[in-house]
């Protein structure tokens, strides 16, 4: 019988170690891919929601699934499989038009909506929605979240002692039909942001807004004057569930044990109602 030489026991363990990694590796993308995948917060224009330096995790099945869903969008096709339409209301991550950065922001209108602002009251189908001004929110000052704020608004700044230091911001409880209801701030009267026509939402696209009103390039801003525009539904990528890490941006990689004494506690298992705290 002919001879055939047999793999060495380094070969075996070679390939073995190398089928390992390709199953973890496939196994990786398709948890990422389907079931859900962490996002941090890079900007304020989702506060009093989300806060810089935020993780949250992100699903990927509530909307059905298109190649923004997958990492590297791999693989590559047209449309959206399973799909389901956001709610109002929904905190969501996407890929604007013509952009390679995902962002967030909330769904404020759907296909077939007429969104307008007037006087920086949000007016859906025709019907302003209902706005309860609330107390400042107060911003927890710190190494990634400085008190900023949208010219000409001069920073309002609350001390309760040398180590806690808050930027306070004008808050309104903003109330969406069917009954969700968050937090919004109105730094400034912003004639761009504050006053947009009445426009339809095209069938197949959002209306996404940031809930730090003067601080957002969102939906009310077309792609030339640097917003996103309407949003295609098959640039979705997720919903946000929740907040499972918070850092106050003065931890360090190279020392570990700053991790924790950076970490906002309280940040953890957050909703994204976008309660003052």
């Amino acid at each position: 019988m002919p001879w055939t030489r047999q793999p060495s026991a380094p070969d075996a363990q070679k390939g073995s170690l190398l089928r390992f990694l390709l199953l973890l590796a496939l196994a990786a993308w398709a948890f990422r891919g389907f079931v859900v995948a962490p996002f941090n917060i890079p900007s304020g224009s989702m506060l009093p929601t989300l806060y810089i330096g935020d993780y949250v995790m992100v699903a990927k099945w509530p909307y059905g699934f298109s190649r923004y869903s997958f990492p590297f969008t791999f693989p590559s096709f047209s449309g959206r499989l399973l799909m389901h339409l956001p709610k109002r209301g929904d905190v969501a991550v996407f890929r604007p038009p013509g952009g390679d950065t995902d962002y967030i922001k909330r769904v404020i209108g759907l296909p077939g909506d007429t969104i307008e602002v007037r006087d920086g009251m949000l007016i859906l189908n025709g019907k302003p929605l209902p706005r309860q001004s609330l107390p400042p929110f107060a911003m927890p000052i710190s190494a990634n979240s400085p008190c900023k704020v949208v010219p000409p608004a001069n920073p309002m700044v609350s001390s309760l002692g040398p180590e806690r230091t808050f930027c306070l911001y004008p808050a309104y409880r903003e109330t969406l039909p069917g009954g969700p209801s968050y937090t919004v701030l109105d730094q400034v009267d912003n004639p761009r942001a504050d006053d947009v026509p009445a426009a339809r939402v095209p069938a197949g696209h959002l209306f996404m807004m940031g809930d730090n009103r003067d601080d957002s390039l969102d939906s009310r801003f077309s792609v030339a004057e640097g917003g996103i525009g309407f949003v295609p539904v098959e640039n979705l990528v997720g919903r946000a569930l929740v907040t499972f890490w918070s850092t106050d941006g003065s931890a360090s990689y190279a020392k570990p044990w700053t991790w924790l004494s950076a970490l906002r506690g309280n940040r953890i298992g957050n909703g994204y109602t976008g309660d003052p705290e």
